[in-house]
């Protein structure tokens, strides 16, 4: 009975960890700019992504295996890349090839990282535990 609430909650953690980790890349971003701290920049800038997050969320059916980094996690990070920087560039925010390099590293290292660390954390445990 315990099975759906923890698969509920390994959904909800793996989508809260995305989208913190899509909100700090754009902070780190508007702070080597020198664009200062607001809400509002902070959500005009980090919409394109966040719509992106969402979109390789859906374009994955990510919630059946959110902890992957194979399917689910590359999608979802080419997903947030290839939307985030065409709707940053549609909605007139600029795009330097410098950005999108930048952007696309930067989110593979966290959108990847993350799900490749928490990997490694799992099966070191799983074998811990069946030693």
């Amino acid at each position: 009975m315990n099975r759906p609430a923890a698969a509920s909650t390994s959904i909800a953690v793996a989508a809260v960890a995305d989208l913190v980790l899509v909100l700090v890349f754009v902070l780190i971003g508007r702070g080597s700019h020198d664009e200062g701290f607001s809400i509002e920049g902070s959500l005009v800038t980090a919409w394109p992504f966040v719509v992106g997050l969402a979109a390789g969320w859906l374009l994955a059916w990510a919630w059946r295996a959110p902890w992957a980094v194979r399917w689910a996690g590359v999608v979802i990070w080419a997903s947030t890349v290839v939307i985030g920087v065409l709707l940053r560039g549609i909605s007139g925010q600029g795009l330097a090839v410098s950005f999108v390099i930048v952007t696309t590293l930067v989110l593979a290292a966290f959108l990847l990282g993350w799900r490749a660390i928490a990997g490694l954390i799992l099966r070191r445990s799983s074998r811990g535990a069946s030693a």
